[in-house]
């Protein structure tokens, strides 16, 4: 996986916490040459394997990994918090909607 492109320690950390919290939430995500994507379910943890970071997202009984530079956008559930990242030059954070 060589075009991996590492996400900034401080955003891992959040996504950690949502694992950490198991916390419900829609994950939008484009992988490179598709059109966007978009999963609803429990973040159950974080996977480093293949030269990348992976978000692990549970959901009907199943679990799906999502590359971490694939993301363009996690909404908790709970607290309407919103992670975005707007474009590739930008980098992503937290914003309250």
């Amino acid at each position: 996986m060589n075009d991996y492109k590492p996400i900034a320690c401080g955003d891992y950390d959040e996504i950690e916490i949502l694992a950490m919290h198991r916390s419900e939430v829609e994950v939008l995500f484009r992988q490179p040459g598709q059109d966007e994507n978009r999963l609803r379910g429990r973040v159950v943890d974080t996977s480093i394997h293949a030269g990348g970071e992976f978000l692990v997202l549970e959901s009907a009984g199943a679990r799906t990994e999502i590359r971490l530079d694939w993301i363009t956008g996690i909404t908790e559930k709970a607290t309407g918090k919103r992670w975005r990242q707007k474009n590739d030059s930008q980098r992503k954070k937290y914003i309250t909607s």
